[in-house]
């Protein structure tokens, strides 16, 4: 089964397995073609499942984690007995075959690994979360269950890039009253509206906290139409609902 995906080769260690999940390879229809991977939206659950398989056997999982994300700064330690889509933005492991996945549609997705402790997480990194502290929450958690900010890889997955992420002001004051140092990733574009690098503040507030390598993937969710599914997108065509990308972390046997 062909089932295609992105990662980063120097990503964690050969007993680390990830892989950032487009659109490509599953069973849904419609708005949701094809790999679909979000239980939360209006598809088909069959579908739904049956792409989750998919990825689960690609990667070797026993079964894929998801939450009930909602743009906080919530962490769950899972394990095995977890219960599927807890409330929560932030996922840690140290459990083998425990596959964890972040979903996303232009939200920024984190992977985490710390190979020497042999501790994986992944993080839903909204705007939103991403200015409450989602990422420093993440790397706090990963510590205080043996982990080393300072060994942690962290891998930003495909979303929505400056050129297609467009604000107005009242985004931009709320991000710059907490974080007055981002003003350089707002460029102004007309009147009142910026571009604004989500992936790049990311970035930015990793490297503030320590964290020991921060690589990206810049593939753009908005406008790579048949390789991402994208919430700005189907707003923008009138759709209320939208397919799930998924990035997807694991420590192997």
């Amino acid at each position: 089964m062909s089932l295609p995906y992105e990662k980063i080769e120097a990503f964690g260690s050969n007993r680390i397995v990830h892989g950032f999940f487009g659109r490509q390879g599953g069973v849904s229809d419609g708005d949701y073609y094809s790999l679909n991977l979000g239980l939360g939206s209006d598809d088909n659950a069959d579908s739904v499942l049956e792409n989750r398989n998919r990825v689960c056997r690609v990667l070797g999982a026993e079964r894929l984690y998801s939450c009930y994300q909602v743009h906080g700064c919530k962490a769950v330690i899972v394990g095995k007995e977890t219960k599927d889509r807890m409330v929560a933005d932030i996922m840690v492991t140290k459990e083998c075959s425990v596959a964890l996945c972040v979903l996303t549609a232009d939200c920024v997705p984190v992977l985490f690994a710390d190979a020497n402790a042999r501790i994986v997480a992944a993080a839903h990194a909204g705007w939103r979360g991403a200015v409450g502290g989602v990422v420093e929450e993440a790397l706090d958690v990963i510590e205080k269950i043996g982990g080393d900010r300072k060994r942690v890889q962290a891998v930003i997955g495909p979303c929505i890039q400056k050129d297609s992420y467009e604000v107005g002001v009242d985004f931009r004051d709320e991000v710059l009253t907490k974080t007055a140092w981002a003003d350089e990733l707002f460029e102004l574009k007309r009147h009142k509206k910026w571009n604004f690098d989500l992936p790049k503040y990311v970035a930015m507030r990793l490297e503030r906290s320590f964290c020991g390598s921060v690589v990206s993937i810049p593939h753009d969710t908005f406008s790579l139409e048949t390789q991402y599914f994208s919430n700005r997108r189907q707003n923008k065509l009138g759709n209320l609902d939208y397919g799930r990308n998924g990035s997807v972390v694991m420590l192997k046997n």
